[in-house]
C-alpha cells in the first residue's frame, strides 16, 4: 500500500534500510533535473529534493556537460564526492545493492553522466520490448500493457492551453497520475511526473507496480524458462549501453586522419574541393574503360555498373562486392571499382566530418547505444559505431597505460541453434572448436559446403551451392531442421514467434489487414525466411548480452570497462596490469552466462580472446 510521499532530508539509504531493503530487492528510482529524486520500495515511497540546480553537483543542467535533462556537474562528481543527492544514490548502491527499477534507459544515462554506475536493474521499457516486441515503450504504453488495458485507449498528450484545460474530461485529481479509467494521465506520461518532489515519489511507486506486473507476465510465458533471466539481462544491457554512450570508444585522431587520407586524400578546404576530389576518384575508375564505354555511368548505380560490365563482356547476376571479387581478374576496372566503393564509404560516412562530429577532444568517439534494435533484439549504436570499417580499426587505440581485451564468440549461430532446438546430434558437434568439421563429415561434403548449408538453413536459402547438402542436413539433424521449419511455417501463417529468451517477434504487421486482399507474391515466403532467422539471431543476441553484462559485473572492480559491443564481439578497455585477469574473467564469464541462459546444456560455446594495443591487432595479438 502507498503510504504517501514527502520531501525528506534523512537520506535514501536510511529510508531504504529502515524499510528492510536488501541485496537484489526491488527499489524504483526516478530522477528529474532541478527537482530531485524519487524512490519506492516495499510499501513506501520517498522523495528527496535536489540541491540548488546551479550548485556544484546539483540535479540541474550544468554548463560543462550541457546534456539536456542530464546531471550537470561543475567539476565532475569526483570533485564533490559528498554532495547529498548524487552521493545518496551511490551510497545505496554500495551498501544495499538493490535491483533498481527504472522507467527507461534515460535514467541510466543521466546517472552514467554523473559517474554513477548501478549494478542491477529492471528496466521497464526494456522488459516491455521483450514482452510485446517492437521498439515503442513510452510510459503510457508500458503502463497500459502491464495492466491489460486496451492500447487504443491510451490518452494522447495535448498542447497545454486554456481550452485544453476547460475541455479536460479525464476526471479525477490532476495530482493523481491515473485517470478514472485506469490509464496514466497523458501529461504525467509526457513528463509532468517530474514537476515536484512529491510527484517523483508517486511516479517511483507506479514504476514498482509495473515491475511486479511485468515480472508475473515474464514468469508466465509458456515454454520459455529462460525469460526471467533474459529480462534481467536485457535490463543490465541498458545500463551497459548508457555507460558506453558516456565513456566512448578510445580513438587516436592522428591515426584516424591518416587512414582517411590514405583512401580519399587530405582534408578538403571546403565543399567545392571535396566535390572535386570525389569527381577525381570517379574519373580514376573510368580511365580503365575505353572511350565511349563510360558515358554517363553512375558508379553508385548497381544497374548502370552491371550494364557497363556487360558491355565489357563481364556478365554478373549482381554487383555485390563478393561477386565482383570473383571476376576481378577479368578487367582492371573491377578492382578499381571495388577500391572506389571503399573510398566512397569512408568519404561519405566515415570521413573528416564524421570525426569532427563524433570524436571528442578527450579522444573518445561517442554515439548513442541501445540494447535492442526493436526487431530480433540485437544491440545498436549511432555515429557509425556498429559498422566501423575494418580499415579504421587501427585508429581504435588503447590509451597510455591501458590495453584492450578483445573477445569474439565463435560460430555462435549454429551453436545457439543446437541449444534452442535441443538437437542432440548438433549439440555433439559443438564439442569441437570448429563445429563445421564434424558437420561436414556427417554430410560427406567439404567444410565450406557444410558451412554454407548450415547458414542457409538458418537464413532460409534453399538454392545454390549448399542446396544438396541442405537436404542432407534434414537427415543428419532432424530436430534442429524441424525447429527452423516450424518457425518458418508459423511466420508464413502470420503467427507471432517468441525467441528462446521470450522476446516477441511480431509477424502480423506485414500482412494485409483485409483477409480478402491477396498478399504480394512471395510475401509469405519472405516472412518465413525472416521468422526462422529471427529466432536464431534473437537468441544469439540474448546470449551475447547476457555474456556482456556478466563480464561488466566481474571486471568492474578492476577499473576495466566494455567500450564496444559489435555483433558477437566485446572490446574491453583495461589497465595493462589487469589485462590478463580481465581476459580470464571474460572467458569464465562466457561459461557463467551460458549456464544462466541454458542451465545444464551440453552445447559448448567458445570465444577467441586476445590482448591488444589497437583493435586492428586482432590478427597479431600481444603475446
Amino acid at each position: 500500500m502507498w503510504h504517501g510521499c514527502w520531501v525528506d532530508s534523512s537520506g535514501p539509504l536510511d529510508a531504504l534500510a529502515s524499510s528492510g531493503v536488501g541485496r537484489g530487492d526491488l527499489v524504483s528510482l526516478v530522477v528529474k533535473a532541478g527537482v530531485g529524486i524519487g524512490i519506492a520500495a516495499n510499501d513506501g515511497a520517498w522523495s528527496f529534493a535536489a540541491t540548488d540546480p546551479c550548485a556544484p553537483g546539483g540535479l540541474g543542467r550544468g554548463p560543462d556537460t550541457g546534456a539536456p535533462g542530464g546531471l550537470g556537474i561543475r567539476g565532475g562528481l569526483g570533485a564533490n564526492p559528498a554532495l547529498p543527492v548524487l552521493s545518496a544514490i551511490a551510497s545505496v548502491e554500495t551498501s544495499l545493492r538493490p535491483r533498481w527499477v527504472l522507467w527507461s534507459a534515460d535514467t541510466s544515462l543521466v546517472l552514467a553522466q554523473a559517474g554513477i554506475r548501478l549494478g542491477l536493474a529492471w528496466d521497464l521499457a526494456a522488459v516491455h520490448r521483450l514482452l510485446s516486441g517492437g521498439w515503442l515503450a513510452d510510459p503510457g504504453l508500458v503502463w497500459a500493457a502491464a495492466h491489460g488495458l486496451p492500447l487504443q485507449g491510451i490518452p494522447a498528450a495535448r498542447p497545454i492551453d486554456l481550452f485544453a484545460a476547460l475541455d479536460d474530461t479525464t476526471g479525477g485529481d490532476p495530482e493523481d497520475p491515473l485517470q478514472q479509467d485506469g490509464y496514466l494521465r497523458a501529461d504525467w506520461a509526457a513528463g509532468a511526473w517530474g514537476d515536484s518532489p512529491q510527484r517523483l515519489a508517486r511516479w517511483a511507486m507506479l514504476a514498482l507496480d509495473v515491475a511486479a506486473r511485468q515480472s508475473t507476465r515474464v514468469d508466465g510465458i509458456p515454454r520459455r524458462p529462460a525469460a526471467p533471466v533474459t529480462a534481467r539481462s536485457e535490463s543490465g544491457a541498458e545500463l551497459l549501453c548508457a555507460e558506453m554512450s558516456v565513456d566512448g570508444l578510445p580513438v587516436d585522431r592522428a591515426s584516424a586522419e591518416s587512414v582517411i587520407a590514405r583512401y580519399i586524400g587530405p582534408r578538403p578546404r571546403d565543399d567545392t574541393e571535396a566535390e572535386a576530389m570525389r569527381a577525381a576518384r570517379h574519373a580514376d575508375v573510368l580511365r580503365h574503360v575505353a572511350a565511349g564505354f563510360s558515358v554517363e555511368v553512375d558508379l553508385g548505380s548497381h544497374a548502370q555498373v552491371k550494364a557497363l560490365l556487360g558491355r565489357l563482356g563481364i556478365h554478373v547476376t549482381d554487383t555485390r562486392a563478393q561477386r565482383l571479387r570473383e571476376v576481378a581478374d577479368r578487367h582492371p576496372v573491377v578492382g578499381a571499382l571495388l577500391a572506389w566503393r571503399k573510398a566512397e564509404r569512408i568519404a561519405s560516412t566515415y570521413g573528416y566530418r564524421w570525426l569532427d562530429e563524433h570524436l571528442g577532444d578527450d579522444g573518445r568517439l561517442r554515439g548513442q547505444w541501445s540494447a535492442t534494435d526493436g526487431a530480433s533484439g540485437r544491440m545498436t549504436a549511432s555515429s557509425g559505431l556498429h559498422s566501423i570499417p575494418a580499415e579504421l580499426r587501427e585508429a581504435v587505440a588503447a590509451e597510455a597505460g591501458m590495453a584492450f581485451v578483445r573477445a569474439d564468440l565463435g560460430q555462435i549461430e549454429p551453436r545457439v541453434l543446437a541449444v534452442v532446438s535441443g538437437d542432440p546430434a548438433l549439440a555433439a558437434a559443438t564439442s569441437q572448436d570448429d563445429m563445421y568439421a564434424p558437420v561436414a563429415a556427417q554430410l560427406d561434403v567439404d567444410r565450406a559446403t557444410a558451412k554454407t548449408a548450415m547458414l542457409g538453413a538458418m537464413y532460409g536459402a534453399t538454392t545454390g551451392r549448399g542446396a544438396q547438402a541442405l537436404r542432407r542436413l534434414n537427415a543428419a539433424y532432424p530436430v534442429a531442421m524441424a525447429y527452423l521449419d516450424g518457425a518458418a511455417r508459423q511466420a508464413q501463417a502470420g503467427q507471432d514467434l517468441r525467441t528462446y529468451g521470450g522476446r516477441l517477434i511480431p509477424m502480423r504487421s506485414g500482412m494485409q489487414p483485409d483477409a480478402t486482399t491477396p498478399e504480394p507474391p512471395g510475401a509469405a515466403a519472405a516472412r518465413g525466411r525472416y521468422g526462422r532467422n529471427a529466432l536464431i539471431q534473437g537468441a544469439a543476441a540474448e546470449l551475447f548480452k547476457m555474456w556482456a553484462v556478466t563480464v561488466r559485473a566481474r571486471i568492474a572492480a578492476l577499473d576495466a570497462h566494455i567500450v564496444l559491443c559489435l555483433h558477437d564481439e566485446l572490446l574491453i578497455h583495461t589497465p595493462e596490469q589487469a589485462a590478463a585477469t580481465v581476459a580470464e574473467l571474460t572467458a569464465s564469464g562466457l561459461n557463467e552466462a551460458v549456464q544462466r541462459w541454458a542451465p545444464a546444456t551440453p552445447v559448448r560455446f567458445l570465444a577467441d580472446i586476445a590482448l591488444l594495443g589497437r583493435w586492428s591487432d586482432a590478427k597479431n595479438p600481444k603475446p
